[in-house]
């Protein structure tokens, strides 16, 4: 995996091409009820076929983020939410960089808008905006997230 690669963050994020360089192969076939999976014992990622190109890379970059803290399956069930939220939070903040978001903020009238620029789901940028919670950022109330993760 090249620097460049590791350092990327924003709209030129890969997380498809990180993926590859560390040899972890990307399975896209039909799941009910999840976009994605992390596989350690295969060290492989299940994704759900027939996503969007932006729920794919938000996926791949989620799932990329349980690859790299080598995350296993949790034995109780608020292990797996800080894992999950763990990974939420990694991924926004390699997808969304604060540079673009400040760009984009500037003229994007609604967070649809500014997450389809900012080549992301608008889950992930709700939750990088609630990592820099407290900085004005617009599209969100002033007293906070009405989210808990």
């Amino acid at each position: 995996m090249s620097a460049a690669q590791l350092l990327s963050t924003g709209i030129h994020y890969a997380p498809a091409a990180i993926l590859d360089d560390l040899g972890i192969v990307v399975i896209r076939t039909w799941l009910r009820d999840t976009w994605g999976a992390w596989c350690r014992d295969r060290q492989r990622i299940v994704i759900a076929s027939g996503l969007s190109e932006v729920q794919e890379r938000c996926v791949l970059a989620h799932e990329l983020e349980h690859a790299l803290a080598d995350d296993a399956e949790c034995s109780t069930p608020l292990a797996r939410i800080r894992q999950e939220r763990r990974a939420d939070l990694e991924a926004s903040r390699k997808l969304v960089a604060i540079s673009d978001l400040a760009e984009v903020a500037q003229w994007a009238g609604d967070p649809h808008t500014a997450a389809a620029e900012l080549r992301v789901t608008e889950r992930l940028l709700e939750v990088r905006l609630n990592d820099l919670a407290g900085e004005g950022w617009p599209w969100r109330p002033q007293d906070g997230s009405r989210t808990a993760g």
